[in-house]
């Protein structure tokens, strides 16, 4: 089974964009902060980022009531992809593939007319999507 759970802050504004099959796409990160401990043993926040990738209805939802700060909850399947950096040096990038999210920004705080939950739904017939550069 692969399945992550994360409650974050969006880090940037959802970018939707359109596959050439109008299949719709969605990308966001997320930081997720956590409790550590200095070397001198003082108590801090350390916060992960997660690319997170959305894919049709759920994509649109995102792009349309997530922004910037927003507060969700998320959940999805990891997935280990490899890029080339700047460099020419290949590196591995663990991502997000959503396959649900929760709004957990207060309601005085989101959009007009946004739900109180936005679900995602079973993504099991996915398929194939091939090589996407993201």
């Amino acid at each position: 089974m692969n399945k992550i759970l994360l409650i974050g802050n969006l880090g940037r504004d959802p970018e939707m964009s359109y596959l050439q099959d109008g299949t719709a796409i969605t990308k966001f990160s997320l930081a997720v902060s956590r409790p550590a401990r200095s070397s001198g043993g003082e108590r801090e926040r350390e916060t992960d980022w997660y690319n997170v990738t959305a894919w049709r209805q759920l994509a649109e939802r995102c792009s349309q009531y997530l922004h910037k700060g927003s507060k969700v909850y998320v959940e999805g399947r990891l997935v280990q992809r490899k890029y080339m950096d700047k460099s020419g040096v290949e590196r591995v990038s663990i991502d997000v593939t959503l396959t649900d999210m929760e709004m957990l920004t207060p309601k005085n705080q989101q959009p007009e007319g946004a739900p109180a939950g936005v679900g995602g739904g079973d993504f099991d017939d996915l398929g194939d999507l091939g090589d996407h550069p993201f």
